[in-house]
């Protein structure tokens, strides 16, 4: 998703304010550095800001595509080079367990039904909570 680039609606709202002051006087000078040409300067340096600051946000989000399609291409040879060295020395080899697999004889096998738990572990504490009607439940 690309990031959403910036408009600021103060930098609109000065660049009216200077076409409004430019219909009474080009050249307008109110004191104290209060000049149109001064205004039209710091409106054309927001101006320069914003674009080059909403280019960055471009370049950032062609970076970050660049990334996730590197990232992928990675995934898929790291897979592909375990593969190879699966089939280049055996699924049970020592060398297949160093490149980062699990050797063939040290899976474990889950059977059907088979709950996560070990069989004949018991949970660590049974809790009794009383409700309000006055009964007693077991949780564990």
């Amino acid at each position: 998703m690309a990031r959403r680039k910036r408009t600021s609606a103060v930098l609109e709202r000065a660049v009216r304010r200077a076409a409004s002051i430019n219909s009474i006087d080009p050249s307008l000078d109110l004191g104290n550095g209060l000049t149109l040409p001064a205004f039209s300067t710091l409106i054309e340096m927001m101006r320069t800001k914003e674009n080059a600051y909403n280019s960055a946000l471009s370049t950032l989000d062609k970076l970050y595509r660049e990334m996730l399609e590197t990232e992928d291409k990675l995934g898929d040879m790291t897979e592909h080079m375990l593969m190879a060295v699966g089939t280049r020395y055996g699924k049970s080899s020592v060398e297949y367990g160093m490149a980062g697999g699990v050797p063939k004889s040290q899976r474990r096998k889950g059977l059907r039904g088979e709950s996560l738990t070990p069989s004949g572990e018991q949970p660590l504490f049974v809790a009794s909570v009383e409700s309000k009607n006055g009964k007693t439940a077991a949780t564990s």
